[in-house]
């Protein structure tokens, strides 16, 4: 049996002790983005996506042990644990295996088979099983006893039946093979129900809808489930694409045959048999698996959601910051007016307005005076606008603002809003802002988002951002792991300014919590800024522990040691000092000075702590110290005159901004209040298999007008300028399966007592190689 660490391993492909060392490092309290960048000697170099996965893997495989000791104990207590069973049940790799080994043993309530063993009818499954010459019938009359409520042979044959269903149910080979047998030929199907096309409008693409398991993609389940959680669709599960055929008989019951020692021989009880296990598998057996199969659908489609959404999430939290400009945020409204913000360079506060240039007191005039005032006051030099409604009209403002005032040197961008309410609402928000509106609130975030994403987003739930798919039917618990562990490693990787970071934004830094946080902003409110990271350990919480994994990912870019600016981790200090050394050079020299570091070989300055990966980080870090991996700013315009989707041509060429991205392409606002989808077919000219290989949010791209759907509101836009207009392109996310509905797909009827397809599952058992002769050796 392998070890956790073995298996994981394997898995990464990489070295046992790699995994170990890391192991030990994260059970001690370390995080993953400070293995990463502060012990790669230790763990052979990891990054931070393959110590992510060794995270969940670990997390999964503990639990994994835990259930299989567990049901060891379970088993052992009831004295049923033999030496063949606890190999199994050590070796199982899944949850699954393990549920399905414990099955025969986790207590349940009194079932059908239970009542017939209690009432003595065992020995006549077993007899009928072991001697299929014996007629049923007769057979079963030895074990008629009135005073067991076993009134008749036909009721002792019942309770016989209901032993070999159970036995079926519990047999973990079995089923484990039915089930991935399913998962290959099977298919998901859907149709729209009754009177609901046109409530259901939005699900047109599965009214009629077929496609094998195996080829569902991840926005597709999702969708199908989506409608069928709204009473629009009816899901159902076809055995495989032959189920249609007339007197269609499943290679799944001649599965079970097999398994058991059944087969055609043309003796007295073999139909008897046969007619047990179609019993079996349309009455228990296919119902169970078809829910098996559900479940793994589904966990596969909320796996890669999750994964859409962590992507999409950590791009825009790494998008380009506009940087320390002072920026006027406007919060688009009609009726409630368009609220206005100021921020300085900082992101502190300095004016706030309402101004009303819509219906229906349009004000145009003189909201652009009050616009205008207040940039020439503050000095502004972007205006960040809310892209919700009113937007597109606030925008128009914002452009004659530009062009009415050249002087002004302002510059426009058009600013996700997503998540701004929340933010206003929050506790946080009234603690930053205690003097302001809720309302106004919006537009403070709204411009601080455009100088720092980073910085302004970690106050927002990360669910509430809405850059995911179907977010909302994802488990909590898997999707806010996953989404913290992106936020986590973002700031990590950017670096935080630690006397000006916000309690949100420190309590994101590697070690640091939000108590300890709150301790820093207390600090230093109450004595000035850090002037070196030594003084961390003023902070109350702050110990040695917390401090080495916060350190090296706080900066002081005017402190008293310019190392403190960077991100070299105060441990490794001495090897700068070895530099300086080997350099004859003081520190401010050194640092920036490309030219002079690029000579220096790193193996001259390991130790039995710091090895060359360390070291060649160092040497980068003094060259650019502190730097910022986002890229660099850059804005979109949006053509004049196209504000609504009627206003859209087919073979119109326009720039926009990537808002999202899916597992089947990108998002793209133009303009017009409604995204346009680029399908991943229309991203490139060569083959794209994940299409955040080519966008992600924030991008600006180049896009044309394929096709303008008004009534359900699609755009279709491509990103190949050479496809034409009048040909939609391949695949497109709402093309229709070119499966068919198949005609009494899946009946489930059921079989009772010796009905007439005896014969015909005993051909379906030829057919599956399953002969006369196939039965002879294989009973148990």
């Amino acid at each position: 049996m392998q070890s956790i660490g073995q298996r994981i391993a394997n898995e990464l492909n990489v070295q046992e002790w790699q995994v170990k060392a890391a192991v030990d490092l994260l059970d001690g309290g370390a995080t993953v983005p400070f293995i990463a960048r502060y012990r790669k000697e230790v763990t052979g170099t990891l990054d931070d996506a393959q110590l992510r996965t060794l995270e969940e893997r670990l997390r999964y495989l503990r639990e994994l042990e835990d259930r299989r000791k567990t049901i060891l104990d379970s088993i052992r207590e009831q004295d049923k644990l033999t030496d063949e069973l606890a190999l199994q049940i050590n070796t199982a790799d899944t949850k699954a295996r393990l549920e399905d080994l414990y099955l025969p043993y986790k207590p349940k309530r009194r079932t059908k088979a239970q009542i017939a063993k209690e009432a003595g009818l065992e020995p006549l499954a077993d007899l009928l099983l072991s001697d299929p010459t014996r007629d049923p019938k007769e057979a079963a009359v030895a074990f008629v006893h009135t005073e067991k409520e076993v009134a008749t042979p036909e009721a002792a044959l019942e309770g016989a039946r209901a032993i070999f269903v159970e036995r079926f149910a519990e047999n973990a080979e079995l089923i484990g093979t039915l089930r991935e047998n399913y998962w290959q030929r099977g298919r998901l199907t859907s149709t729209v129900r009754e009177g609901k096309k046109t409530d259901g409008a939005k699900f047109s693409d599965y009214f009629d809808f077929a496609e094998p398991l195996t080829k569902l993609p991840s926005h597709r389940i999702l969708a199908l489930f989506r409608g069928e959680k709204e009473e629009i669709l009816d899901l159902r599960m076809d055995e495989d694409k032959d189920s249609a055929e007339p007197n269609y008989i499943s290679p799944y019951e001649g599965r079970v045959a097999l398994a058991s020692g059944i087969a055609d021989q043309g003796r007295a009880a073999d139909r008897w048999l046969l007619e047990t296990v179609r019993w079996a598998w349309r009455t228990k057996l296919r119902f169970s698996i078809e829910l098996d199969m559900k479940m793994r659908l589904w966990q596969a489609a909320e796996d890669e959601a999750v994964k859409v959404f962590a992507g999409n999430l950590r791009d825009l939290l790494l998008a380009a910051p506009a940087g320390t400009r002072p920026t006027l945020g406007l919060d688009p409204g009609y009726r409630t007016g368009v609220k206005v913000a100021v921020v300085d360079a900082t992101g502190k506060v300095v004016a706030t307005d309402t101004i009303y240039p819509h219906e229906p007191r349009r004000q145009w005039d003189e909201s652009l005076a009050a616009l205008a005032r207040l940039c020439r006051v503050h000095k502004v030099e972007l205006i960040a606008i809310g892209n919700g409604t009113a937007s597109r009209e606030t925008d128009k403002l914002a452009a004659e603002l530009v062009s009415k005032h050249p002087d002004l040197k302002l510059t426009k961008i058009m600013v996700s809003e997503a998540g701004a309410s929340v933010y206003s609402a929050s506790a946080y928000a009234s603690q930053e802002l205690p003097d302001l509106d809720v309302s106004l609130r919006g537009a403070v975030s709204i411009a601080r988002r455009l100088q720092d994403p980073l910085a302004e987003l970690v106050k927002i739930d990360p669910k509430s951002i809405g850059v995911g798919q179907y977010q909302h039917d994802l488990a909590e618990y898997k999707l806010s792991r996953s989404l913290d562990a992106v936020v986590e490693d973002c700031v990590n990787g950017v670096g935080v300014d630690l006397n000006t970071a916000s309690v949100p934004l420190l309590a994101r830094v590697s070690g640091l919590g939000e108590w300890v946080a709150q301790n820093i902003v207390s600090h230093r409110n109450a004595h000035g800024p850090f002037k070196t990271r030594k003084a961390l350990s003023d902070v109350m919480g702050l110990g040695p522990k917390t401090f080495e994994q916060a350190a090296g990912f706080l900066r002081i870019p005017s402190g008293d040691d310019p190392l403190d600016a960077s991100g070299v981790h105060p441990e490794a200090y001495p090897v700068v000092r070895r530099i300086l050394e080997a350099t004859k050079s003081d520190i401010k020299v050194v640092i920036g000075n490309g030219a002079l570091l690029k000579t220096l070989k790193p193996e001259k300055f390991t130790d039995e702590t710091f090895g060359v990966p360390t070291v060649k980080d160092i040497l980068g870090e003094l060259e650019k110290p502190g730097r910022d991996p986002r890229p660099e700013f850059k804005t979109a315009t949006f053509m004049e005159g196209v504000e609504k989707i009627d206003d859209l041509k087919p073979g119109m060429m326009l720039e926009g901004v990537v808002t999202n991205v899916a597992a089947f392409g990108a998002f793209v606002d133009v303009g017009v209040h409604q995204d346009g989808l680029v399908h991943i077919s229309a991203l490139s000219d060569t083959f794209v298999k994940d299409p955040r290989d080519v966008v992600k949010p924030g991008d600006i791209v180049r896009v044309k007008v394929l096709e303008v759907d008004k009534a359900r509101k699609r755009i279709s836009l491509t990103m190949r300028m050479s496809d034409p207009v009048e040909k939609k392109p391949a695949g497109r996310s709402d093309d229709r399966s070119s499966f068919q509905k198949p005609r009494n797909a899946g009946s489930g009827q059921k079989s009772s007592g010796q009905g007439s397809d005896g014969g015909a599952l005993a051909d379906a058992l030829r057919r599956a190689g399953l002969s006369k002769d196939a039965g002879k050796n294989s009973r148990r």
